[in-house]
This record gives structure tokens, C-alpha cells and sequence, in this order.
């Protein structure tokens, strides 16, 4: 019995016991997947190409492009770095930068920019697959020894003195052992031989060659031009063509930028002409419109591009595009009502009557786009609307000022459509010159992957009486949550 209650605390241990004894484990600690570059991609109308580095990533912070570890030059701007461009998520090509340029005219929005090589997607060449040479003469696809062979068409020639003139091969006599085929400097594609050449014949009376070739005598000019004379050499393979190959060659790559290129910018520490400079900056504000803004990441060990455009199903978009004029309209009416004075009505008559109730003003709305971008994966549509406009001439006989009609007014809405396929509002953004002070003016220039974590965020360029600069955004379910701004750097 004691035996028995000795080993019955033993049987319950070892039953609790698990099988594998668990180490002390440690939650992994996530690897700083290095720094993580935000920029722009200026593409010209004539091709031209530059980069407007906007933030940089480090360590979940985002710091400002142009000033973090300038000395002088930008770590973003670094020769070598490697930017993929991407539109609404989707890559559209590579851009290498090469030299970094600082602008000459202070309070600029791009204090610096870049210059280099852009490569769009699919105008790389192909690889080129290493091919084994030709057979050379007298090798056959079997394993053979190789053969000596002459020339077919110098053996079927006819000979000389041969009274067979017609040249056919019954008609031509064989060689005998004592005459070997001549090799002259000027004759035909016959390869060299090791061998000391006999005696030339004396060749027929119709051939073009001289009756008695001197040593030296003169070739013709195709021999001359050809190393060794007469001899088909293979192409060189070498490469050096190919646009992959390293080129031994000083100086600036040819891809590159030359300085006066980008008007108002040059080189740190390089004083660019005044007269060539102004005159080219006045040229450059002819086509700043159509220059187009895309958006540029460079981050090495980032995630793979993923498009962020939303899909729309045919109908919804008429739909939610009259419902957001709808809402852009009612909150162009409030701002104006709370930010413009009293219009006043004169009497036309000292007669009193009843109060008519006026239909509301319809703002006019221009240059509207509302894109939709699909940022959380969860195939709903963030839908941001952008627009100028102004409010209507007032009818005869009532006193305005240049607010009620005159003034145009900038519009940013983002929206999203909620459980019950209301538009749930973001953010709501309207001014005009007088009040940038107190709400910037937001241009949207696109949807992007900021910190690499696989949503999207907002880009836009924000305009305000401060300067110009730029502000990214995170759509979250009730506002915008700010991520980086240029303008007011925390």
C-alpha cells in the first residue's frame, strides 16, 4: 500500500506533463525595413523629366525629403536611388536619379530636385540568351575529324590553258600534284593557308586580275578597309553596344540632365547665368500647366506595387456623382452665407406685401474630377471630388459685391459610401483667396502607398497664404487623419 500511494502522485505528473518541454520563447521584434522615400515625377510635354523629393520614412516617422541629412546633398537624392513610379498604385516605370539640383528662387515649393534616367514599363530590352557560334567550314553536325576544304566555286572555276571554255566541272582538269591553288592578298573569300603558295598560273585571257601581280601592288579599296585584307571576320560580340554593358567613359552618364535643362535650378555651389536662366524661366511658365505631377516610392525592401483604382459598376458612378454635386453645392451655399455680407434688396415700391420664399442659389461648378480609389482592399470606394466655382449673377436691381458672384471658390470632398449607401463625409475643404489662412486650397495629385503598409493614402498639394506645399493623408472611418505636412513639419 505505500508502495502503491508513492507511485500514484508519480502517474498524475507525469500526466500533466506535456510531451515537449516549450523553451522561453520571445516575440520577434519587426526589422526596421530601412527608409521609405515619397516623391514626384515632373513629366513635360516634351518628354523631359525631374523629381521633387516630397518625405521620407524613418522609423514610422516621416520626415521632410528636401532637409533630412541635406549635406548639402539630400539623402533622397543620392546618385544611384532608384525610384518606381506609380500611378494610382500601378507601377508605370523607373526613374534613376543622377545628379541633385538646388533651386536659385527662395520660399519654393521644390527647393531641390532631381535629375537622371527614366525608363518606362516596357521599353527595356530583352535579355539577349548567350548562342553557340556557327559551325565553321568542314565541321559537320556529326563527330567528325574536322576537314580541309576548299572553296567550291575556285575548284568548279576552269583552268587555265583548258580547252573546255564552257566552265563546266565535267570539262575542268584536276590539279596535279606539282600546282597548288594560288593565294594572292587580293583574292577572293579563300582562307589563309599555312603554306608557302606556288608559282601563280598564267590566268585566262577574260579574267580581271593582273597577268602578273606584284608583291606590293596596291589593293583595291575594299581590301583596304578590311582587317586582315579579304578576310569575313564574325561581328564582335563584345556588348559594348548593349545597354546593360558598363561603358568605360568619364563624366556624367549621357542619360542625365545637363543643368541648363531645368530653368531656376543648378548645381550646390554653381552660380548659373542670369540672362539664360530668366529667359528660360519665363519659357518653362508657358507649359507648367501641362506638366503632369505622378507619384514616385523608393524604398528597397518595400512591398510589391498594389493599384488602389476603384472599379465602378455601370450606373453607380452617374449616381454618386449627382449626389456629391449635390453635397458640394450645400456646402459652397453655407461657406458663402457664412463668409460673404448681407445682400441687400432695394423697394421698388413703398407697398408692403407678403415675404416670398426664394428657391435656393445654384452654385456654378467647373473643372470638376472625382476620382474613387479602392484604399482599405474591402472593394468600397473612397471618392474624392475636386472643383471651382462661383455663385450666380444676382437678378436686377440687388446690390452685390465681388464675393456673391466674382470670386471663385475652391472644393475638396472626400467621401465614402456608409452601411445604408449613405456618402459618409470625410472632409470638407472650401476657400478662396481671401480665407487661405485659414483653409488651404487642396489639389489631389494621387493615391499612394506612403508607408508600405498595403492601404493607400492621399496625396495632395496644399496652397496656402504661407507658400505652396504638400500634405499626405489617411482616410480613416470618420476624417482624415494627417500623416505629413510640409508646410507646418511637426
Amino acid at each position: 500500500m505505500a508502495l502503491l500511494g508513492c507511485l500514484v502522485p508519480l502517474v498524475y505528473a507525469q500526466e500533466e506533463r506535456p510531451q515537449i518541454t516549450p523553451g522561453e520563447r520571445k516575440t520577434p521584434r519587426k526589422k526596421d525595413a530601412g527608409p521609405r522615400a515619397v516623391a514626384l515625377l515632373q513629366l513635360a510635354p516634351n518628354g523631359k523629366t525631374s523629381l521633387i523629393p516630397i518625405a521620407i520614412l524613418i522609423n514610422g516617422k516621416f520626415w521632410d525629403a528636401t532637409a533630412y541629412k541635406a549635406d548639402p546633398i539630400p539623402m533622397a537624392l543620392d546618385p544611384g536611388n532608384v525610384y518606381e513610379v506609380e500611378q494610382t498604385g500601378s507601377s508605370l516605370g523607373l526613374f534613376t536619379v543622377n545628379n541633385a539640383l538646388h533651386s536659385n528662387a527662395q520660399n519654393t515649393a521644390a527647393p531641390w530636385l532631381g535629375t537622371g534616367a527614366w525608363h518606362p514599363a516596357g521599353t527595356e530590352e530583352p535579355a539577349k540568351t548567350i548562342t553557340a557560334d556557327n559551325a565553321p567550314v568542314g565541321i559537320d553536325s556529326e563527330d567528325a575529324p574536322p576537314k580541309l576544304t576548299h572553296d567550291v566555286n575556285k575548284q568548279n572555276a576552269p583552268a587555265a590553258g583548258s580547252k573546255g571554255g564552257s566552265g563546266s566541272a565535267a570539262s575542268a582538269p584536276r590539279p596535279s600534284d606539282n600546282s597548288k591553288p594560288s593565294t594572292n592578298a587580293g583574292s577572293g573569300d579563300e582562307p589563309p593557308r599555312l603554306n608557302k603558295p606556288a608559282a601563280p598560273a598564267s590566268p585566262p585571257a577574260d579574267s580581271k586580275q593582273p597577268a602578273s601581280p606584284s608583291p606590293r601592288a596596291e589593293p583595291d579599296a575594299k581590301a583596304k578597309d578590311t582587317k586582315p585584307e579579304n578576310v569575313n571576320l564574325p561581328a564582335s560580340d563584345s556588348g559594348t553596344n548593349e545597354a546593360n554593358r558598363p561603358r568605360l567613359r568619364r563624366g556624367k552618364p549621357p542619360e542625365s540632365f545637363a543643368d541648363e535643362d531645368v530653368p531656376g535650378y543648378s548645381r550646390p555651389g554653381v552660380t548659373p547665368s542670369s540672362s539664360s536662366d530668366k529667359r528660360k524661366i519665363v519659357e518653362m511658365e508657358d507649359v507648367k500647366s501641362d506638366i503632369k505631377l505622378i507619384p514616385a516610392i523608393s524604398d528597397a525592401a518595400g512591398p510589391p506595387p498594389h493599384p488602389f483604382k476603384f472599379e465602378w459598376v455601370r450606373g453607380d458612378e452617374e449616381d454618386r456623382r449627382k449626389q456629391m454635386m449635390d453635397l458640394a453645392k450645400q456646402e459652397l451655399r453655407t461657406y458663402v452665407a457664412a463668409h460673404s455680407p448681407k445682400t441687400q434688396v432695394k423697394p421698388k415700391s413703398t407697398r408692403t406685401s407678403a415675404p416670398r420664399r426664394s428657391a435656393p442659389v445654384e452654385p456654378i461648378l467647373e473643372n470638376v474630377e472625382m476620382p474613387a480609389f479602392d484604399l482599405w482592399n474591402s472593394n468600397q470606394p473612397v471618392i474624392v471630388m475636386t472643383a471651382t466655382a462661383h455663385m450666380p449673377p444676382p437678378p436686377a436691381g440687388t446690390a452685390h459685391s465681388e464675393s456673391d458672384s466674382e470670386l471663385q471658390y475652391s472644393i475638396c470632398l472626400v467621401t465614402y459610401p456608409d452601411i445604408y449607401n449613405n456618402l459618409h463625409k470625410l472632409y470638407s475643404g472650401i476657400t478662396d483667396r481671401f480665407h487661405l489662412d485659414v483653409t488651404p486650397r487642396l489639389d489631389l495629385i494621387d493615391a499612394l502607398d506612403a508607408d508600405g503598409d498595403g492601404r493607400g493614402e492621399l496625396l495632395f498639394r496644399q496652397t496656402s497664404d504661407a507658400g505652396s506645399g504638400w500634405i499626405i493623408y489617411r482616410p480613416t472611418a470618420d476624417k482624415l487623419w494627417k500623416m505629413f505636412d510640409s508646410l507646418n513639419p511637426e
